[in-house]
C-alpha cells in the first residue's frame, strides 16, 4: 500500500547543519537518516542509508559516510519541509518525516545518487 504524502506549498524550515558530535544534541546530522533539528531527533521516514553505528563492513562505512554527508548538503542547502506519515515515532522515539524541498523528497534524491533506497520496512545488508 502506498500513501501519498502532502508537501506544504512554502518551504520554511531551515538552519545550518554541522555533523553531531558526542554531547548535547540540537541541530545536527547524524548519519544519512538520521539528524537533529531544534532539539528534536528526525527519522527521514521514505529512506535505508548504509549504518554507520556499526558498519557491517567496510564498504557499508564508506557508502555510510558519503550518506551523511550528502544529507548534511542537501539540509544546508535551503528551506525545506517536514510532513508526517502513518507513523509518528519509530521504536527508538525518532521523529518519522519525510523531507522536501520544493515538494520534491530529497530521500528521492539521495536514492537516484545511490546513497540510499526506498525505506520498504526491513532493513537489508549494504555489504556485498
Amino acid at each position: 500500500m502506498t500513501l501519498a504524502v502532502t508537501a506544504p506549498r512554502t518551504d520554511t524550515l531551515g538552519a545550518t547543519f554541522p555533523y553531531c558530535t558526542e554531547g548535547r544534541r540540537v541541530t545536527c546530522v547524524v548519519d544519512g537518516d538520521t539528524f537533529w533539528l531544534s532539539g528534536e531527533r528526525i527519522r527521514i521516514a521514505d529512506i535505508d542509508t548504509p549504518e554507520l553505528s556499526p558498519p557491517r563492513c567496510e564498504a557499508e562505512r564508506l557508502k555510510g559516510e558519503a550518506a551523511k554527508r550528502r544529507l548534511r548538503e542537501l539540509l544546508n542547502a535551503g528551506p525545506f519541509s517536514l510532513t508526517a506519515g502513518w507513523r509518528d515515532e519509530d521504536q527508538h522515539g525518532r521523529k518519522l518525516r519525510t523531507v522536501t524541498r520544493d515538494g520534491r523528497s530529497i530521500g528521492d534524491t539521495m536514492i537516484e545518487e545511490g546513497l540510499a533506497r526506498r525505506w520498504d520496512g526491513k532493513r537489508r545488508s549494504w555489504c556485498g
